[in-house]
């Protein structure tokens, strides 16, 4: 029940400030977004296609959430361990990270562009900050983002199995691929 009353009131409010983007703004709610635990014994992936965006380039605002509920990682036990015991999805549902860039893009330009973004990442009700690194890519049919980074479970405060130590890593990679479309 908890859940669905965050969801009620973080929903809208998202929905709200991506409703106010200009005309320099893109936005889409279908990315790809993956995570990959590599233990020494065992490497899997949690990957989701539900992976919204917004970047607004006249106010400098990038943000990005995904619903922790969606992540797959081929076992039903695993994902349900993951969102229960892990990552606390009743009372965390979302991962979210929310920056600005750091370096110019130039919309102008049609070949693919490196660029490093500054902001908050928040997943387990921690937040911290932290500097991401991608490419932003123009296409006919708007901008192609693709990102990743490392994050350390013991800084966001996510346990990893006792039993089973060998088969979630420490350091957990994650990836994004995202196709945004104009605003009007």
């Amino acid at each position: 029940m908890k859940k669905y009353l965050l969801l009620l009131f973080v929903v809208p409010l998202l929905l709200v400030r991506f409703d106010e983007v200009s005309a320099q703004a893109y936005m889409a709610e279908d990315g790809y977004v993956e995570f990959i635990s590599t233990a020494p014994l065992l490497e899997f992936k949690g990957v989701s296609n539900h992976l919204t965006g917004l970047i607004d380039l006249d106010e400098n605002l990038i943000d990005f959430y995904v619903d922790l509920t969606t992540i797959d990682t081929g076992i039903q036990r695993r994902n349900r361990d993951m969102r229960s015991t892990y990552l606390n999805t009743d009372r965390f549902p979302f991962a979210e990270f929310t920056g600005s860039l750091l370096t110019d893009f130039d919309s102008e330009n049609q070949a693919k562009q490196q660029v490093k973004t500054l902001g908050k990442f928040s997943i387990n009700g921690v937040e911290r900050e932290i500097e991401v690194e991608g490419t932003l890519e123009p296409t006919p049919d708007g901008l192609l983002l693709e990102a990743s980074w490392v994050i350390l479970l013991d800084d966001y405060n996510i346990d990893r199995p006792r039993v089973l130590f060998y088969e979630l890593a420490e350091e957990q990679t994650v990836n994004i691929s995202i196709l945004l479309y104009p605003r009007e």
